[in-house]
């Protein structure tokens, strides 16, 4: 069953259930399909399933850790490319992409305990922003591009639906 917001939570334990929901459906869209069809392009654009799952773990590292001053690993993003962190390379497995986003979210989720909402870091275009806005931006970024998941993993295999049902 899908994890729900708390329904009198505070703000902080909101907005991490809202983002773990979320979290929680990108895992499932590549439940169950094999390296081809994880790699496979799915758009005129290049999607697929395994690029948008290596790009949700740049962007979890970049928001949660580069924002606060926290270390990650190095993240695959290039000035000089701007889809880089969309595009699986042949040496990336499938287990290292997984393994990549897996310790991003538990980074991030280090990062989201130990500060509270108020808190401010820098953006990567330098502007402050508070870890609530953060937290708003990075809940928006893993649901559209969940979304994006569950369109391109019905064109794969015609699995279709929003979350896991029991």
């Amino acid at each position: 069953m899908a994890k729900g917001v708390p329904l009198l939570g505070g703000e902080k334990e909101s907005l991490r259930a809202a983002l773990d929901r979320h979290r929680d459906v990108v895992l499932w869209k590549i439940d169950g399909l094999d390296d081809e069809q994880l790699r496979r392009p799915m758009t005129p654009s290049g999607t697929s399933l395994l690029g948008l799952v290596k790009h949700l773990g740049a962007v979890e590292y970049g928001w949660f850790c580069d924002t606060f001053g926290r270390a990650t690993e190095p993240l695959p993003f290039d000035e000089d490319d701007p889809d880089a962190d969309l595009r699986v390379e042949q040496h990336e497995t499938t287990e290292d992409i997984v393994a990549f986003y897996r310790r991003a979210c538990t980074a991030a989720d280090e990062v989201i305990a130990e500060l509270d909402v108020e808190s401010t870091g820098t953006a990567w275009w330098g502007e402050d922003v508070s870890m609530r806005w953060v937290l708003i931006h990075m809940i928006e970024e893993v649901a559209r591009h969940a979304g994006h998941m569950d369109i391109v993993r019905e064109l794969v295999d015609g699995t279709a639906g929003d979350h896991l049902r029991d």
